[in-house]
């Protein structure tokens, strides 16, 4: 493809798609001589040669005309081919369709043009958002702007000293949201940490080393272990090639890659990526073996291409704690609103000037809405994250610790998330069916033994299972090294197995002379050997059936050869499906002088256990009304398997695959989706549906995984939980939460926290309100019936430092109640403000209200005057009476001697130096000048307690009788913090 090349219908470079069945002649100059090359536009789109060169002599002049008319875009350039196309085809059709050479490449001069209408090797995640406006947007809550509106009326009023208090709490609730925001915002920059800085690629017919971003569709790259894939490639040469494909579909067992193409009739729907053994994809490693692959699609065009795009397409959606404060900004201004008319129409009613009753509303209105929210709601969340950090989980987004309280519905990801993503051998049994149990898990042997009917099986106390042991591990290229698997999940597990039955020394009795390398056609692995005599053995290991193919006899109990005849052939067969039907991988093992007379020795079967505890935090999740679902690209077998042991699979639930989930339309997935707790074969599309299904359906949707193949619906999902250990980058980076010890147990800590955190949010919010309303509602009713303000200036402005300072903040830092994990999860449909919350605030302002009113007009009805020791008292009974509110006010399900005093330590500080201070308003003389107040006796503050505690000692009893009627209705699971 030297020189320059032009379309002769003048087209773009690009096919037109709607005209595929157009053909187009490509003109290469070369001289004075055109080569004429009519080419096809397949259906889908690709340019196919359908003749071979033919040169055509045309004048200097005709060249001249076509080249002042070609312009960059005329030129014709190779498109690129879908994964499911380049499959389809052997591997010279597609090195004609993309018009390269295996054994020189591409020259530079091709690959240069090529990249100008292709591009880089990257993916592009558009321009940054200036940080400026990233900032601005976070004024769009309505609770903000409310508060705005609030510092502008008192400016307004000249209330100053409100203006700057309001100013400063939205400031650094704005600026710790933004940081935190700023902080995650790189999901789809990690992506580009797929593609490898370097790779080897053949170019002017010479190997050389290369940035993986100057690659384009045609390029020739070499591959060997270790290496990680830098573009989608089509497989030219395999030797022994192997590729972990586990961050795309999930599995844990490496692919064999060959360079057959695959049959129309295997190809599925576009997502079944593990039926693809011609291709290899972009992120994937090679882990054994070595060859070579053409290009056939870069960046955005790659398989990893279509997980960003998704990525792009989908918003991550605000947590139920953000659309709760949303919805609480708008009930307050509806609230305020309220109250300034009902004002301004008794002012009407009265005969009482407009424009005081206006501002006398506006006022009123403005000192109601609690500016101490938003830093109690930041300051618990960051509380909460720092809580979560230690029972190993980082939280990336505040409002993200909270959303898992209300989750109903967690999708988990099956390898690496319920189970360690180590294959482990559970099972070993001999061709006439004894079965010898294996314990321990992982790649460790430290706690594992091999058991048969109660007894050790080590190293050659029953010479059957032996034999079966050392046979895999002389078949075997694997190591562990500080538990640290090197090679094969599956060897590994041999491995392992080996070190169990203290067999590891087994290998070294034998000299490797010959390996032959596990293919897609045989399904084994072989190895010939010479023993510690000199003489030759092989052995075999690969699938049951294929291995037992191979054998003449089989190894029986009474350690002789027998005949494998028909019936011995099928009753291996089903102890092998026994195996299966368990979830685990059989691998058949035999040995024999040569490969015609091999022996059968037995099986093993292994699988990717589920973790310590895994078990356990279900059952508690599920106990607490949360479905749990488990998401895989396993096999249903497997599936099903691990479903039934970790407690998530039960008689009555169904499973579906990922082609099912594909020929299903929106409406009929969401009929069947509750009832389906197992889903296999899923892609990132499918977990994409599931999730969007689900939450069409009103579930709030924790989404858990590792892989790539998780990204998508780890951001679409309310709550996206990352695993830490073996979690991709583009994983954790588009994760709400990383679990630092990959252990599914943890979230039962992070759900914990959510309810909690939420239950103390809203008692902060009664406290806060019933305390506003009480102080309003008193300011309100002396100048609506004009009575004297029991109330001076300072003392209004130190009843709202109470309010919005320590004991309230103290409030959201409750620790965890130990049963609140039993709760169900709340409604994120209803309000902050329900019904009952709001009725509870009112009775409690009520208490307050009468009872502050009592005590003034007893005060007072002494010498009809309102006098310093009138105000002292009133205002004494206040602070009181908010004190005693705040120690009702720390649970709203539990009684205060429950809970216990002394648990919120910071609650117990604050309180105390509250009262402190009162007492130095009441008594010391600097203060007492200030706030205008005198002396009182002690049985003056026996009484004023005594009174006061009619708010705690109310609501203690109310909730005495929810409790009792909770009992009696035997209703464990309750609503938390409502």
């Amino acid at each position: 493809m030297n020189g320059s090349t032009a379309v002769a219908n003048g087209g773009s470079g690009k096919h037109d798609k709607e005209a595929p069945q157009a053909t187009a002649a490509i003109f290469r100059v070369q001289g004075n001589t055109v080569a004429t090359v009519p080419v096809a536009v397949n259906n889908s789109g690709v340019h196919q040669p359908s003749t071979p060169l033919v040169k055509a002599e045309v004048s200097t002049n005709h060249i001249s005309i076509i080249n002042r008319k070609k312009s960059l875009k005329d030129d014709i350039m190779i498109e690129t081919l879908t994964s499911e196309q380049a499959a389809s085809h052997e591997v010279v059709p597609c090195t004609h369709q993309l018009r390269t050479n295996l054994e020189e490449g591409l020259t530079t001069a091709e690959a240069t043009r090529r990249r100008q209408y292709h591009g880089y090797n990257e993916f592009d995640v558009g321009e940054e958002e200036p940080i400026y406006k990233k900032y601005l947007e976070q004024f769009q809550n309505p609770l903000i702007l409310l508060l705005l509106a609030s510092a502008f009326v008192s400016i307004v009023m000249k209330q100053y000293d409100d203006a700057i208090s309001i100013t400063v709490a939205v400031v650094i609730v704005v600026t710790v949201g933004f940081v935190q925001e700023y902080r995650s915002e790189k999901t789809l920059e990690q992506l580009t940490k797929l593609v490898p800085p370097t790779c080897h690629v053949l170019r002017d017919g010479k190997e050389a080393m290369m940035l993986a971003r100057e690659l384009v569709p045609g390029d020739v790259v070499l591959l060997n272990t270790g290496d990680r894939i830098p573009s989608d490639l089509r497989i030219a040469e395999s030797f022994s090639l192997q590729i972990d494909e586990s961050s795309l579909t999930g599995e844990t067992e490496p692919k064999h890659k060959e360079t057959r193409a695959v049959p129309q009739a295997t190809l599925g729907t576009g997502s079944d990526v593990e039926h693809l053994t011609c291709i290899a994809f972009m992120g994937t490693l090679v882990c054994a073996g070595r060859g070579r692959g053409i290009v056939i699609s870069t960046a955005a065009n790659s398989q990893f291409g279509e997980v960003v795009k998704m990525m792009m397409g989908e918003e991550s959606p605000k947590t139920p704690l953000q659309k709760s404060m949303d919805d609480l900004g708008k009930q307050l201004s509806i609230y305020s609103f309220g109250v300034i008319a009902v004002i301004f129409l008794i002012g009407m009613f009265q005969g009482r000037n407009v424009v005081d009753m206006f501002t006398i509303g506006v006022s009123l209105a403005v000192a109601a809405i609690p500016e101490g929210l938003p830093i109690v709601v930041a300051v618990t969340l960051a509380i909460g994250v720092m809580r979560m950090a230690k029972r190993r989980a980082v939280v990336k987004k505040m409002p993200a610790v909270e959303t898992l309280g209300c989750v109903t519905v967690i999708c988990s990801d099956k390898t690496g998330t319920l189970t360690k993503n180590e294959m482990t051998a559970q099972s070993i049994a001999t061709p006439e069916g004894k079965v010898a149990e294996v314990t321990g898990i992982g790649y460790s042997a430290d706690g594992g033994a091999v058991q048969y009917q109660g007894e050790l099986v080590q190293q050659w106390t029953h010479p059957e299972f032996a034999r079966i042991i050392e046979a895999g591990i002389v078949c075997n290229n694997a190591s562990i090294e500080q538990d640290k698997l090197i090679g094969q999940p599956t060897e590994g597990a041999i491995v392992v197995l080996a070190k169990k039955a203290q067999l590891e020394g087994v290998r070294g009795q034998y000299k490797r002379l010959r390996e032959m390398p596990f293919s897609s056609d045989t399904k084994w692995m072989g190895v010939q050997c010479a023993d510690a005599q000199g003489q030759t053995v092989y052995f075999i290991k690969g699938a049951l059936d294929r291995v037992l193919d191979q054998c003449g006899t089989y190894y029986s109990a009474d350690n002789q050869r027998k005949p494998c005849d028909q019936y011995s052939r099928q009753h291996i067969l089903e102890i092998g499906k026994e195996l299966g039907l368990k979830g685990l991988r059989v691998l058949g093992l035999a040995r024999g002088e040569s490969m015609q007379s091999l022996m059968f020795v037995g099986m093993i079967g292994m699988m990717d256990p589920p973790r310590p505890g895994a078990a356990d935090a279900i059952s508690i999740v599920k106990a607490s009304g949360v479905d749990v679902k488990l998401i895989t690209g396993d096999a249903m077998e497997t599936a099903q398997s691990i479903g039934q042991s970790l407690g998530i699979l039960s008689s009555s639930d169904s499973c579906l695959s990922g082609q099912q989930v594909d020929q299903m339309t929106d409406q009929d997935l969401e009929l069947v989706i509750r009832q389906v707790t197992v889903f296999y074969r899923a892609s990132p599309r499918h977990k994409l549906k599931i999730v969007k299904a689900l939450q069409s359906l009103g579930e709030v949707v924790a989404m858990t995984g590792d892989g790539v193949n998780d990204a998508v619906a780890l951001k679409k999902a309310d709550i996206g939980v990352a695993m830490g250990i073996c979690g991709t980058d583009v994983c954790k980076e588009a994760a709400d939460m990383i679990l630092c010890d990959d252990d599914f147990s943890t979230m039962t800590a992070a759900i914990e926290e959510g309810k909690a955190i939420y239950h103390n949010i809203t008692n902060f919010v009664r406290f806060q309100l019933s305390t506003s309303v009480a102080a309003l509602s008193l300011i309100a009713a002396s100048t609506m019936f004009k009575f004297d303000n029991p109330l001076n200036a300072m003392q209004i402005l130190w009843i709202n430092i109470i309010m919005d300072g320590p004991p309230a903040q103290s409030l959201g830092v409750e620790p965890v109640d130990d049963d609140i994990i039993r709760q169900r999860p709340r409604n994120t449909k209803q309000p902050m403000l329900t019904g009952r919350l709001i009725g509870d605030i009112l009775a409690s302002a009520a208490i307050i209200v009468v009872g502050t009113l009592s005590v003034f007009y007893k005060e007072m009805s002494a010498d009809n005057k309102v006098t310093p020791r009138d105000t002292t008292m009133t205002f004494t009974c206040f602070v009181l009476f908010d004190m005693w509110n705040a120690l009702s006010c720390r649970s709203s399900r539990k009684m205060i001697w429950q809970i216990g005093i002394r648990r919120n330590r910071m609650f117990c500080i604050a309180v105390s130096a509250s009262l402190i201070c009162q007492l130095l308003v009441i008594y010391w003389s600097p203060l007492q000048h200030i706030f205008q107040t005198e002396a009182l006796s002690l049985f003056d503050l026996i009484f004023l307690t005594t009174i006061t505690s009619t708010v705690f000692i109310f609501n203690e009893t109310r909730k005495y009788f929810n409790l009792r009627s909770k009992s009696l209705n035997h209703d464990p699971l309750s609503v938390s913090g409502i």
